[in-house]
């Protein structure tokens, strides 16, 4: 209404004031707090000052202004930061919610916490693992992915160590409690997530670090304008000398910064999300320039977590195509992962007519009559125990051994299937600037490092629990050069304790878990590690952007306060260095949501 329309001098003050308030009270109230506290100096002051004195030259449109474009710029910043890590409760999903607490011939059902070191529990099919333990009896399969990430089951009988966050899949167990529930595994790993993000230090807003230095600078030139010409220039004046100095507070106002910084990382975060990748927030886009340590987890992240038979071997005179028969005959009544990679090797239904006398030997294969022989299909330890003569093996993956009448006929084996572009993304992300490729995996050492030295890292750790790689990571860090950022890309939940840690986290977002989808900082949706590179590209493309406005806004606004100091700047100029070259700065800051042909 002020604009718009000729009010008296009073009610265009009052119009004029209430929209400055509405708009700019929240700046106004953060300035007087910090003076309060003893924080003179930061960008509040100086926009509730250069403000205050618009107001005092009567130049009430540009003081709200001034303030109507900073809101702008925080509305921005606060989309972005909306984008930032939602709560990580959504790893609490593997906390184990009950024990079954044996006493006597009954059970009792309690919260883990009860439990005590030496206590008997039971394990039903279905059930959480809620406590570190050994198994006293029973067999079964347990799914381990929650903790080591992946997604090959592992057969446990009397004697096998099992951890807290595991899943029972198949068979009664009793156990004998080896650590209470604060020292299990999966306590450890929900207490690293949940202090993790405390321990991450944040990138300081470059805005604030400016105007420790550039706004004291400004209200000291700008009392020195004011008070100081009229005791040595013969004829000035002390109105003329405040007004000069006022149109330089007005000038000097950061807001083309305030606004232009924060909008360049928002339209970095907006093109990234184009590309299917998001990014929670800009300090983790700023981050990732810095990265030179890039550290990967193996399955679901560079492997697909789908097995697949890579080679049919055999060993006596019985063809490749008799041996993958065999087991796929002996495998068709199964639905263990390794069984259905046989199966889908194998590319048809096999005739189970053929199959007679078939039986499941947990842990170790399956016996059955095929075809009028006796068949066995499993790992070394059924061959040993059957006394079948197997040749030493030092093959990686899972093997699977074929005996035909307690003779060894050949073998199968299994293993993941490196994503296509995981090659390609790593070599180009090593040219891109990235110094340091690093593997961690939860699974064998010698499939990780088969896969590791293939694609062509420097170091790789293997057979690790979660702990055991935000342990790892925190030595790597250690060994950063000053400066520069370390990154760990995962997607498991087994993953979410080291992306909280990391500087930035990564996470594979079309197949990742909840949980590390919400850990990370940011989100890759299409699983693909060449989405890395991409996002690297974009943090590099963004920062160009951010110093060309900031070096552009700050050279304009030298130039005009200069000549608002001695006089040849007026208000129009104060608002071209102002709110135009703010403006010039947005346009420049969109283009980097536009110009991503990576």
């Amino acid at each position: 209404m002020a604009l718009f329309f000729k009010f008296v001098f009073w009610i265009e003050l009052v119009l004029f004031l209430g929209s400055y308030l509405l708009i700019g009270g929240e700046v106004v109230y953060r300035a007087i707090r910090n003076i309060k506290r003893g924080q003179v100096f930061d960008e509040n002051f100086l926009m509730f000052l250069a403000t205050v004195g618009a107001f005092a030259i009567q130049e009430f449109s540009e003081a709200v202004a001034v303030m109507f474009f900073y809101q702008i710029g925080e509305f921005f910043q606060d989309m972005a930061v909306n984008h930032s890590r939602k709560s990580i409760n959504a790893l609490m999903d593997i906390r184990p919610d009950y024990a079954n607490l044996k006493e006597g011939e009954f059970t009792r059902r309690v919260s883990p916490e009860e439990v005590q070191e030496g206590q008997v529990i039971l394990i039903k099919p279905g059930e959480k693992v809620p406590l570190d333990g050994t198994v006293i009896t029973g067999r079964s399969v347990l799914d381990t992915s929650a903790l080591t990430g992946e997604f090959l089951p592992k057969e446990v009988d009397a004697g096998s160590d099992i951890l807290a966050g595991f899943i029972n899949k198949t068979g009664l167990l009793t156990v004998q409690v080896t650590r209470k529930y604060k020292q299990s595994a999966v306590s450890r790993i929900l207490d690293r997530v949940e202090n993790a993000a405390a321990l991450k230090a944040p990138t300081e807003n470059f805005i604030t670090w400016f105007s420790r230095y550039y706004t004291p600078g400004v209200v000291a030139g700008a009392a020195l304008l004011a008070f100081l010409p009229p005791f040595f220039i013969s004829g000035a004046g002390f109105s003329e000398w405040i007004n000069r100095a006022l149109v330089f507070l007005v000038i000097s106002c950061p807001c083309s910064l305030v606004i232009s910084i924060p909008l360049s990382f928002f339209g970095g975060i907006g093109g990234a999300s184009k590309k299917g990748i998001l990014i929670k927030g800009s300090n983790f886009l700023e981050a990732l320039y810095q990265v030179q340590t890039m550290v990967f987890d193996k399955t679901g992240t560079l492997t697909e977590g789908v097995f697949e038979v890579i080679e049919v071997r055999s060993f006596a005179e019985e063809s490749k195509e008799t041996v993958l028969e065999y087991a796929s005959m002996a495998e068709s009544y199964s639905s263990h992962p390794i069984a259905v990679s046989i199966l889908k090797s194998y590319g048809r239904q096999p005739d189970q007519s053929n199959i007679s006398d078939y039986r499941e030997i947990p842990g170790n294969g399956i016996k059955a009559m095929i075809k009028g022989k006796e068949i066995w299909a499993g790992n070394a330890r059924m061959m040993n125990e059957e006394r079948i003569a197997i040749p030493e093996s030092q093959e990686t993956g899972t093997v699977v051994y074929i005996a035909a009448d307690k003779k060894a006929i050949g073998l199968i084996r299994i293993s993941d299937r490196i994503r296509k572009d995981a090659p390609q993304a790593l070599r180009e992300l090593r040219a891109a600037g990235v110094e340091k490729l690093v593997m961690l995996t939860g699974d064998k050492k010698a499939v990780g490092e088969e896969i590791g030295k293939e694609l062509g890292f420097d170091q790789i750790y293997a057979e690790l629990l979660p702990d055991q790689k935000v342990r790892i990571l925190e030595e790597l860090e250690k060994k950063q050069a000053p400066g520069t950022k370390l990154a760990f890309v995962g997607d498991g939940i087994n993953d979410a304790a080291v992306l909280a840690r990391a500087d930035v986290g990564i996470a594979m977002g079309g197949l990742g878990s909840d949980a590390a989808i919400e850990a990370a900082d940011i989100v890759l949706m299409t699983d693909e590690p060449s989405k890395i590179l991409c996002a690297v590209k974009i943090a590099k493309r963004t920062r160009t952007i951010v110093w060309q406005n900031i070096i552009f806004a700050l050279g304009i606004k030298a130039v005009v306060l200069i000549l608002g100091a001695i006089g040849i700047a007026t208000m129009w100029e104060a608002v071209f260095a102002d709110v135009g070259v703010a403006l010039l700065a947005i346009l420049n800051a969109m283009r980097v949501y536009k110009n991503f042909n990576f």
